[in-house]
């Protein structure tokens, strides 16, 4: 019955004849006229397209996808400027070098630009002269791709840079362009399409991104900065739910310190197995096992038995837990503080989830020992993810000593543990 409520797509002209395109379109109020008065409804729409000329069923493709994200510069860093003063002659020279462009192959057959763009002084120039550099993304494809693929290109990439610099960053200033063939068969760029769409990780505050509080910055993978996105990248095809859910935590999209630490419980176990496929025991012999049980059971009981059983030759969380902190054990205490670290988030994810009362006393039950296992968690995913992005282990020591986050972390720690 609300299949009349959906519009594929709107088409028509705003102010100075400019095209505008609505794309995938529902009413949220919807005003029906029983003669031949004009009506007005309100329409959502998740995509709007600025200038795109399109035929009402085809599909909205491009070849160019440029966008800049919060923070970019800061962790570029790319120091375009050199001021001189003269202050004998009562000069002041400022010479700006527009920096090149940098190139990144994506194993996807597309490439991924780093670009910078400025804007020169207006005239006539009397009381100020301005220079602004901007550095943003360009995603290009040979073949035209659907806008969707580009926006989740987009989102994937935005996320590498939130998690270097350590804060909720937003995608801006989104545009598109598609390749024309003229009639000599030379292709070409048409005027560029302005895109707006919805984003769950928009937000209107602009983080203040400083260098000794980033985890890393571009500078830090020069060298191998091809080899670090395409691993970011390539990580959500296995790793999209860790993903989310460490983001969640950090977008504020999840507020309190109970939920950030399900989450990344979850988080952590999540990761482990979707890179591990180590079980209690052979699968055959598990299966065995099963079957022996399962026939030996009641006829009326059979099927509770195997959903209690099914996934029985998983390993515990627990098990999980030390595969993942062992290549970074040296970051947290001896072995007996590991061990006890490790049964209290099972303990406090297991008392959370259960709400097993025998547990009360053996999980984090109030706001400071949660804080304190939600910050040894982020930390710990935190160097996982360095680790899956290429960085070596002689890396992740120079950033948990040079990042002031992660000891900030530390310290707030060994406070909280007082």
């Amino acid at each position: 019955m609300y299949d009349d409520m959906y519009l594929k797509r709107i088409i028509g002209l705003v102010e100075d004849n400019e095209l505008i395109i609505l794309n995938k379109c529902c009413y949220i109020q919807k005003y029906i006229s029983l003669n031949d008065n004009i009506t007005k409804s309100k329409i959502s729409s998740d995509q709007v397209f600025a200038g795109l000329e399109s035929i009402d069923n085809e599909d909205i493709t491009f070849n160019t996808f440029s966008f800049s994200v919060d923070c970019l510069d800061e962790w570029v860093n790319e120091k375009a400027f050199k001021v001189n003063r003269d202050y004998k002659n009562k000069t002041i020279s400022i010479i700006y070098n527009n920096p090149n462009k940098k190139t990144l192959v994506l194993e996807n057959g597309m490439k991924l630009d780093l670009n910078f763009s400025y804007s020169t002084p207006k005239i006539p120039i009397i009381t100020e002269a301005k220079i602004t550099q901007r550095t943003f993304f360009t995603l290009k494809s040979e073949e035209p791709c659907n806008i969707d693929l580009f926006i989740s290109l987009a989102h994937k990439i935005s996320h590498l840079i939130s998690f270097a610099v350590g804060e909720t960053v937003s995608i801006k200033n989104v545009s598109a362009r598609k390749y024309i063939e003229n009639d000599e068969s030379l292709q070409y760029y048409p005027q560029e399409t302005k895109i707006f769409y919805r984003s769950t990780t928009y937000t209107n505050n602009i983080p203040k991104c400083l260098a000794w509080d980033m985890l890393f910055n571009f500078n830090t993978i020069k060298d191998n900065t091809e080899e670090v996105f395409n691993k970011w990248i390539n990580a959500y095809e296995n790793l999209s739910p860790t993903l989310f859910l460490y983001f969640s935590t950090k977008n504020n999209s999840i507020n309190k310190i109970e939920s950030k630490f399900l989450a990344l419980a979850q988080a952590l176990e999540t990761y482990h197995r979707r890179l591990s496929d180590e079980k209690l025991m052979a699968d055959d012999i598990y299966e065995s096992l099963l079957s022996e049980i399962i026939n030996s059971c009641p006829k009326e009981h059979k099927n509770w038995l195997y959903g209690r059983l099914k996934y029985g030759n998983e390993i515990t969380l627990s098990k999980r837990l030390k595969k993942i902190i062992e290549p970074f054990k040296e970051y947290f205490g001896n072995n007996e503080q590991r061990q006890k670290l490790i049964k209290r988030i099972v303990d406090t994810r297991n008392f959370l989830t259960h709400y097993d009362k025998s547990l009360i006393d053996k999980s984090a039950n109030s706001g400071r020992e949660l804080y304190i296992l939600y910050y040894k968690m982020e930390i710990i995913l935190q160097l996982n993810f360095l680790h899956m992005i290429g960085f070596t282990s002689e890396d992740i020591k120079n950033i948990v000593k040079d990042c002031t986050v992660i000891q900030s972390k530390f310290e707030s720690i060994k406070n909280l543990s007082r």
